[in-house]
């Protein structure tokens, strides 16, 4: 009988349900009698690109638009794109002005708002906003508020969840008050459990703990961070399942009970819980499990519409597990970040959308019913956000020096204050810009977002751009089988490939040059002498008559002649050229030469030559003595009439240090010979014969004598180095003298010819070449080059070269030269060195070294490479330079190395030692690494081809790009702000670009918070920009390693900065609230 009524009474409740059912039923199918009431102005309550995703929305409707904004925010995009702005929370924190529910409301009332969207975050979720929306008359475009506290609340959720028979993950059935109560969950389910917040999403106050002793450090994160960033630290705990697929269902539903899906999202690829890479639709989704999760979504929102209508978009989140089995997670009763990929597939504005069901329409009015809503292709969605991969997604923050989007067919680009000049602060999500890419596969979506990632340039700050690459590059991706694990499971996505950013560290360098001045020091204190040289007595008169005047009267051909028909040893003087370059960093000024030059006219009439031009002279008599170096050629010519002028011409890069075109060249020698000049040394720093060959034909156009030079380098007499053999350097002059050479010169510019190889070297080529005159060129840097030229002169050298500015002048007393004339000379040159006391290289280096015959540094590149050395602070790595120059020749494959090949290999060596590589390291990394400019452009080819070829593999590694110049234009230099900064503007390819650049001088005067010095192991710096929030230790503390010292909040994200040692602390330089820059000192520790 009880059986019987319990029997009764059970299908009398199956007949209520049934009932109620089909009234449900008839109001999705029965005509509806529509409350349409249109909106006129909808507030956005929210900032960023979702409030400009709802105004473009609005505007394409012909809605008004009205923007918030906080104190903070007044330079933010989104204010200027609504029709009216309105600042809200003023004098409250950043994100307090947001959920500053009485201002907002107020606006809205005094501007005539009829409706108010809250995007996402923020106050969308709070019942309480949704209320006060409806207590004001104002529509609030969602559910109603009942339905947002029941689906904000997730434990409430679950329950709804479970009443709908839908499976869920094992949770605490309310909001947990202690901590307490967070341990006897976890020790009924075990680890690992999961924090989440009960009152918002996006991985706010979101954490995993695996272990007991984690579990209270966490639960406080979690409620600190839910509390800022929701108002509400309440949290609710469930078992963590490990490696699901996070699966989200779009749903949308009407004031009429018309409830639809826009199918599903994969969103597994996530970082600290937040959603990175989002896909549509979900790829590898077994057909049976989508309709499942579809129809318990749609049944969902339908059992919410039996007892409280709620209408409008919502997303029902799920877990998949590994073998397939779905678990409801949370309902999220508001627009999602990630909408966009659900409104390229599926062809529906969900904005839209929103907008016409809060004025009344019903869905299918709208045209949206399930059996029309198709898929159509794939999307993705990638965040670019202002954080680095590189340092765990810490948050950066700065002003964007440069931004350049992607863009093109099947992008589509979300985003806000993404633009030159904006500044990111610390106070909100980290944001920059969504980018959609659609395709009709997952490969073709991949291969479009891949492009226009590429296609970024965001300078200013980090962004994860590199990883977002790798991701979209990973074959576990393309392949469509990721799980919430994907990032942890694969650091090699952690590989990121460096950013150049070439063009932004010029400007850099260059507005801290305009602002600060050079930044080369002088690497010596030493001042200029006070003493002036005493010039030698010279006679009256004309000069006497010297070899110049045998070259103008018999010519070039006549004068070669002369001088191999001399007999005695010639002596051509460098100390006009070579050896001020070599001592004195090419600094002499015109007036000094000057100043000496009729003494030379008449007391050395019978050297062989003056070398007084050409070379590094030439530019730099431009760019650093401000002096015309034709007007010095003019000068100099008048003051010694008879005395041959000879000039180093650097083949076809003529006097620079790249190719020029041949006619510049051919024009360049004939207007040095008519202003002067009489002989033209013609070399090619790597013994190119194309590049020698055109200058010697220029040289000899112009009427010039043809001195032919072969840059010499290894050792002639060492059996065992045979790329430079004596056989190759017979060969080339045999090339040399057929293409009409008048002299034959070996120009041995590191001073490696020793003397028995000397005396093998010019001995060979005076038996080949018995009618050639020969001349020597050697730098003195081992101390052997008189001994060098002695055995080249016995072994039947014409002429040596020798410098009075050296003491080998000295030595040669047997050329005829009055050794009187000598010692006046010599003292007037060391008198003269005291004026440039600065730049003289003995002020670095006090002796010759021998270990030029292992490294090979040029005479002149040894000096000024040690000068450089100090000057970019590796004055005391002077001898690890000198090594590394060494490794740098052997990578670019044994060069001859002589200007502008030296200073390849010098530029090679300098950035080996600052980027402290070895060679094996350049060589494994070659294909990651910005190599200086003109290591690129050697193995480009831009100054010929070395003998034996280019180095390979090391060449092939090298990124070789052609094309890319960039054309800079300084134009202004802004005032002094805040930070001690000025803003220095350029024009770069034509389009503004600024910098800002600390102004040195003035920061003297201003306060700053101490940096951590990162060599001082007790000082403890901020990783990050941000706030304070907590300082967890005190001063005179004891600490040990891995001790939480503060915790940091950025972004709404909160980072516990942990004692990398155990010590006491010394002083703490911080307090909750202060807000700190990166590597700002927060504490240091005394071991």
């Amino acid at each position: 009988m009880l059986l019987q009524v319990g029997g009764k009474r059970s299908a009398l409740g199956l007949l209520a349900i049934r009932r109620v059912w089909s009234m449900t039923r008839s109001a999705h199918t029965a005509p509806q009698t529509l409350e349409y009431k249109p909106i006129k102005k909808v507030m956005v309550a929210n900032r960023g690109e979702i409030a400009i995703r709802v105004f473009r929305a609005c505007t394409e409707l012909g809605i008004r638009t009205v923007a918030i904004y906080s104190e903070q925010d007044t330079g933010q995009m989104h204010r200027q794109k609504a029709d009216e702005a309105y600042l809200i929370g003023k004098g409250l924190p950043p994100v307090a002005a947001y959920l500053h529910i009485p201002d907002i409301i107020k606006v809205a009332k005094e501007n005539d708002v009829d409706a108010i969207h809250p995007g996402y975050g923020f106050l969308s979720e709070r019942a309480d906003f949704a209320q006060a929306c409806v207590d004001a008359g104002v529509r609030f475009i969602g559910p109603t508020p009942d339905v947002v506290r029941k689906m904000g609340d997730k434990v409430e959720a679950r329950s709804i969840a479970i009443s709908a028979g839908i499976p869920v993950v094992p949770g605490t059935d309310a909001p947990i008050s202690s901590l307490q109560e967070a341990q006897e969950f976890s020790n009924s389910y075990g680890f690992p459990i999961i924090f989440k917040a009960a009152y918002g999403g996006g991985g706010r106050g979101m954490r995993v703990v695996r272990e007991y002793e984690e579990l209270e450090e966490n639960y406080q994160r979690a409620y600190s961070e839910a509390l800022a960033a929701f108002g509400n630290g309440a949290l609710f705990v469930e078992k963590f399942i490990e490696k699901p697929r996070h699966i989200e269902v779009q749903i949308l539903g009407d004031k009429y009970g018309n409830v639809i899906h826009l199918y599903e999202r994969d969103c597994s690829i996530q970082r600290r819980h937040q959603k990175v890479v989002e896909i549509a639709p979900a790829t590898q989704l077994d057909p049976h499990l989508r309709d499942r999760l579809t129809a318990d979504s749609v049944n969902l929102a339908r059992q919410h519409w039996l007892f409280s209508k709620p209408y409008n978009a919502g997303t029902v989140e799920f877990l998949v597990d590994k073998h397939g089995k779905h678990y409801f997670i949370e309902v999220n009763s508001r627009l999602q970040v990630e909408h966009t990929v659900t409104e390229e597939i599926t062809d529906v504005d969900l904005v839209h959308s929103q907008l016409r069901v809060c004025e009344g329409r019903s869905l299918p009015e709208l045209g949206l019913k399930q059996d029309k809503i198709r898929i159509n292709g794939y999307a993705i969605q990638c965040r670019v956000t202002t954080e680095d991969p590189a340092r765990g997604f810490q948050p950066d923050t700065g002003r964007l020096e440069v931004f350049r989007s992607g863009e093109g067919m099947g992008i589509r680009l979300d985003s806000a204050s993404a633009f030159q000049g904006a500044v990111i602060s610390p106070h909100y999500d980290s944001l920059l810009v969504k980018v959609i890419a659609s395709g009709k596969d997952l490969p073709a979506a991949s291969a479009k977002m891949s492009r226009a990632l590429a296609e970024f340039r965001v300078r200013g700050v980090k962004t994860n751009i590199p990883f977002l690459q790798n991701v979209l590059s990973n074959n576990q991706f393309l392949n469509g089988t990721v799980d919430t694990q994907f990032i942890d499971e694969n650091p090699d996505l952690f590989n990121l490939k460096p950013v150049q950013n070439r063009a932004q560290k010029l400007l850099h360098y260059l507005g801290h040059v305009m602002v600060n001045g050079p930044t080369t020091p002088i690497p010596v204190k030493a001042k200029p002498s006070p003493i002036d040289p005493v010039i030698p007595p010279v006679p009256l008169g004309e000069p006497p008559v010297g070899f110049r005047d045998v070259l103008l009267r018999e010519g070039p051909d006549g004068f070669a002649k002369a001088v191999r028909a001399h007999q005695g040893l010639l002596l051509m003087d460098t100390t006009f050229r070579d050896a001020h370059q070599s001592l004195l960093a090419t600094r002499v000024r015109t007036h000094d030469l000057k100043r000496i030059a009729p003494f030379v006219a008449h007391s050395f009439s019978n050297l062989f030559s003056v070398e007084n031009w050409g070379g590094a002279t030439f530019d730099v008599a431009m760019r650093f003595l401000c002096e015309c170096p034709w007007k010095r050629l003019q000068e100099l010519r008048a003051l010694m009439p008879n005395v041959p002028f000879q000039m180093l011409l650097r083949g076809a890069n003529a006097v620079g240090y790249t190719n020029y075109p041949d006619n510049a060249v051919f024009k360049f020698c004939e207007v040095a010979k008519e202003n002067g000049m009489d002989i033209f040394r013609v070399f090619d720093s790597l013994n190119y014969l194309p590049n020698m060959l055109l200058g010697m034909e220029a040289a000899g156009a112009a009427g010039g004598v043809v001195e032919a030079a072969i840059s010499y380098t290894g050792d002639v007499s060492d059996p065992t180095r045979q790329k430079y053999s004596l056989d190759y350097y017979l060969k080339l002059a045999d090339e040399l003298v057929k293409a009409g050479t008048h002299i034959l010169c070996i120009k041995d510019m590191a001073g490696l010819l020793k003397p028995d190889s000397g005396r093998l070297l010019v001995g060979a080529l005076r038996d080949r070449f018995p009618n050639v005159p020969i001349h020597v060129h050697t730098h003195d840097t081992a101390g052997a080059g008189v001994a060098a030229m002695l055995a080249c002169a016995e072994a039947g050298a014409d002429i040596v070269d020798v410098a009075t500015i050296c003491p080998t002048m000295g030595h040669c007393v047997t050329c005829r030269i009055s050794l009187e004339k000598v010692f006046d000379y010599s003292e007037y040159w060391e008198v003269t060195r005291g004026l440039y006391a600065p730049f003289d290289c003995t002020a670095t280096m006090k002796s010759g070294n021998a270990d030029v015959y292992e490294n090979e540094i040029p005479g002149g590149q040894y000096t000024n490479l040690h000068f450089q050395a100090h000057s970019m602070g590796l004055g005391n790595k002077f001898k690890e330079v000198k090594k590394a120059y060494v490794e740098a020749n052997k990578l670019l494959g044994d060069l001859i190395k002589v200007t502008p090949s030296s200073k390849i290999v010098g530029d090679l060596a300098q950035f080996m030692v600052q980027n402290a590589l070895t060679r094996a390291e350049v060589e494994e990394r070659a294909d990651e690494l910005s190599f200086p400019l003109s290591v690129v452009e050697f193995l480009q080819g831009h100054i010929g081809i070395p003998h034996g070829g280019f180095p390979e593999p090391f060449r092939s590694k090298v990124e070789l790009e052609r094309g890319k110049t960039l054309h800079i234009k300084a134009l202004a230099l802004g005032d002094l702000n805040k930070a001690g900064q000025r803003e220095v503007f350029f024009e770069l390819n034509g389009q503004l670009r600024s910098v800002l650049v600390k102004d040195t001088v003035a920061t003297k005067e201003m306060h700053f918070h101490p940096k951590a010095l990162k060599d001082v192991r007790g000082q403890i710096g901020a990783p990050m920009p941000g706030k304070v929030v907590e300082v967890k230790v005190k001063q005179g503390q004891q600490v040990e390693k891995g001790q939480p010292l503060c915790v940091l909040s950025a972004m709404k994200m909160e980072t516990v900065v942990n004692s990398p040692l155990s010590g006491t602390v010394a002083k703490i330089y911080v307090t909750a609230d202060s807000t700190l820059e990166g590597d700002d000192l927060i504490l240091e520790i005394t071991e």
